[in-house]
């Protein structure tokens, strides 16, 4: 590990469930701040959250119900521009997108990362500056890269020795030279689900360093007058929260500046080493502290670049999930509750894969509680499920509930605000939920919840 790394926590012990030290009824209604929103208390029993009480929320707006706390979001926006002042923050878009969350972007001073030209016309709806927009995608296609190279976006990521001839022929024909920079296959096997490591060279993303396929892009990019290559980046995968791996990438991709500038005698002045940084997500869970990471991710460049001999590069980040994951949960009903004797209590909500498919997806582990009530009542061995037609609709695997949980309890779940709305699907034809921000106790839908008449327009 590097001196700012963190353990991922004790939850990976292989614990069961039966196995753990014994609950009281009071660890149920305790609610862990590393965990949930910042502004999180609770109220004669209740979750309040943006000074908003849970029960109102599920009144006025219905259930499921994704709440981001507006003040938890901005707040982690501000630490990651005053850790990496100096640096460039650009937040990645693919984690949870809406024309809300530009504005607060743009108010806090961000950069933006957008993987699709969907993304891209979010931000640009909004009057989101397209300098501070790059552009990635394994697969862009000509009508994308070209709606991004006539709105300006300030970068683009190239992925393929495809996409360089394609943006290349686009921006002669629409006469502009846009900034570049090839996404590296470092070869760095970040300690995370197979499904989320992008840097080891058998998957979709970038070309391989190992292979000499980074090299070869960078010499097909120079040979094109139309393109400007400024930079190289780097993405090694998702929920990291052993920083380690950063060294190694940073370290293999000077190894890569010293080869383009022996070989050509360019000296790129970017370097763009992703995001990636986990959140906690159980008890046990510990996130990267911010500017211990900026003051790491720095060093560690500024050291390989003096080691190598180059000038140091301006450095870019692009956290998604650390700013916006922990300021979310998702509100549901309580439906049916099954006793499966001796083994656990099955307690079924009005959502499911279709607001939060991770479980299923790549095994997450999620925290979740009673929130419209406090409970003196004894732990009982749960696992939270949907009302999809899989056995796999599942949230959370094995957490207790007090043992006097009805029908119409509101449970939560934290840290839902990244990647569960962006994921989220009509399986059953169940309609995606609205988006509340709460803030200063007032709620605000910020994205509108499908209805049935939505999920039958187009139908012909």
């Amino acid at each position: 590990m590097s001196r700012f790394a963190h353990p991922a926590g004790d939850r990976h012990a292989e614990m069961l469930p039966h196995e753990r030290p014994p609950l009281a009824p009071a660890d149920l209604n305790r609610i862990n701040p590393s965990i949930w929103p910042r502004t999180s208390s609770r109220a004669e029993g209740a979750l309040t959250v943006g000074g908003v009480d849970v029960r109102d929320l599920a009144r006025d707006h219905g259930t499921p119900l994704y709440v981001i706390d507006e003040d938890d979001v901005r707040s982690r926006m501000r630490d990651y521009a005053t850790a990496f002042a100096g640096s460039e923050v650009h937040y990645a878009g693919k984690a949870f997108l809406c024309k809300e969350i530009v504005r607060w972007l743009q108010d806090e001073g961000l950069g933006l990362d957008v993987a699709s030209s969907g993304e891209l016309a979010v931000a640009l709806s909004v009057g989101f500056p397209a300098e501070r927009i790059t552009m990635h995608g394994n697969n862009k296609s000509k009508a994308e890269l070209a709606k991004a190279l006539e709105a300006g976006v300030g970068h683009i990521v190239v992925d393929s020795y495809d996409e360089i001839t394609r943006l290349g022929y686009l921006a002669e024909q629409l006469g502009k030279r846009p900034k570049v920079m090839v996404r590296v296959t470092t070869g760095v096997e970040a300690h995370t689900h197979e499904f989320i490591a992008t840097a080891h060279d058998d998957q979709k993303f970038g070309l391989s360093l190992n292979a000499g396929a980074a090299a070869e892009a960078v010499r097909r990019i120079l040979a094109l007058p139309q393109l400007e290559l400024v930079g190289l980046h780097s993405h090694i995968g998702s929920q990291i929260v052993d920083t380690a791996g950063f060294e190694v990438a940073a370290r293999r991709l000077a190894t890569l500046l010293v080869q383009i500038k022996d070989e050509h005698g360019v000296v790129l002045p970017e370097l763009d080493l992703g995001g990636g940084y986990g959140i906690a997500y159980v008890d046990g869970d510990e996130a990267p502290d911010i500017k211990e990471l900026a003051d790491g991710l720095r060093e560690i460049v500024a050291k390989v670049c003096v080691d190598a001999g180059l000038p140091v590069p301006r450095l870019t980040v692009e956290p998604g999930r650390t700013i916006v994951g922990p300021g979310g949960i998702t509100l549901y009903e309580v439906g049916t509750i099954k006793d499966v004797e001796g083994l656990r209590t099955y307690v079924s909500i009005d959502g499911g894969m279709s607001d939060n498919v991770r479980t299923a997806l790549y095994g997450a582990e999620y925290t979740a509680a009673l929130v419209s009530r406090s409970s003196e009542a004894e732990p009982m061995l749960s696992r939270l499920v949907g009302k999809h037609c899989e056995s796999g609709d599942i949230i959370v695997r094995d957490f207790h509930l007090p043992a006097d949980l009805a029908p119409g309890d509101l449970i939560a779940v934290a840290a839902t605000g990244a990647y569960c709305r962006s994921l989220a699907n009509n399986y059953n034809y169940l309609p995606r939920p609205a988006v509340v921000a709460v803030s200063g106790g007032v709620s605000r839908v910020i994205v509108q919840g499908e209805t049935e008449d939505d999920l039958l327009r187009g139908q012909l």
